[in-house]
């Protein structure tokens, strides 16, 4: 079930440095929210706090509250890999398991989360990876490596295997920035096809897929190098992009910077 997440006063830091200074917002259920913003802004760095992965860096830390309908992501005794769980990541590059099949990729989270029978299993990676319109591609050799299918069929191997678990939200950092234009189209088809099912958020570097894929789309941007990044605005993508209530937003879409 798709879930709402609620940000507030949310700053990131590695050690010493803050990365992102007091951000809020909302993601609302089953949309595609894009973050769009210059290099190092802190747009992945955000989006890795949605899910707790921002602490697994060394240093990692953050202030604030991320809500997942009402319940606290950051609160006390919450469990990070059940946070996990619940909120997918897709990351820049495909990342398969190079020693295992097609099937044992998909299957590998349903494993680390309980025991399922084999014909259960099969119905499971069947669905997903039909889920990742890939299933037709791979049918007739689960068994041969993952590591074998070119780019964006990996990276749709990936996404199959982040939806098996079946979380509420799906986190995307620039998953078509390694991937030709075909492999790109097929991953943005995809996200349409998904946000049905997930709420789903998206770093992108691409300004023309913010616009195809999104319904809100976040602007980041930070005053000078070294500086926090910070939310400049968020709206829907289509005022974003046509009639932006910020200058910096307007200037950085257009061209001007970034």
């Amino acid at each position: 079930m798709a879930k709402r997440i609620d940000v507030s006063g949310l700053t990131a830091y590695y050690g010493s440095h803050m990365a992102i200074e007091d951000i809020s917002m909302t993601v609302e259920p089953r949309s595609v929210t894009a973050f769009i913003g210059p290099s190092g802004c802190g747009k992945s760095t955000f989006l890795r706090t949605l899910n707790r992965m921002h602490e697994v860096t060394p240093g990692g830390r953050v202030e604030g509250k991320v809500l997942l309908d009402d319940e606290n992501l950051y609160g006390s005794g919450v469990d990070p890999v059940s946070v996990r769980r619940t909120i997918g990541m897709v990351f820049q590059r495909p990342n398969p398991f190079p020693t295992m099949s097609i099937f044992d990729n998909v299957a590998a989270g349903l494993r680390l989360n309980g025991s399922y029978r084999k014909n259960e299993l099969s119905d499971v990676v069947e669905k997903s990876l039909k889920g990742a319109n890939l299933w037709n591609e791979v049918k007739d050799r689960l068994n041969k490596p993952g590591s074998g299918l070119s780019g964006g069929q990996q990276q749709r191997l990936c996404i199959a295997r982040a939806i098996a678990v079946e979380p509420q939200v799906l986190l995307m950092d620039e998953p078509c920035s390694a991937l030709d234009p075909i492999s790109t189209l097929a991953i943005e088809d995809l996200v349409g096809e998904l946000k049905e099912r997930f709420t789903i958020v998206i770093v992108t570097h691409n300004m023309q897929q913010a616009a195809r894929v999104s319904d809100r789309t976040a602007f980041f941007n930070l005053s000078a190098v070294g500086q926090p990044g910070k939310l400049i605005e968020l709206d829907d993508t289509e005022r974003i992009f046509a009639n932006p209530s910020v200058q910096a937003t307007e200037d950085y879409i257009s061209g001007r910077f970034g």
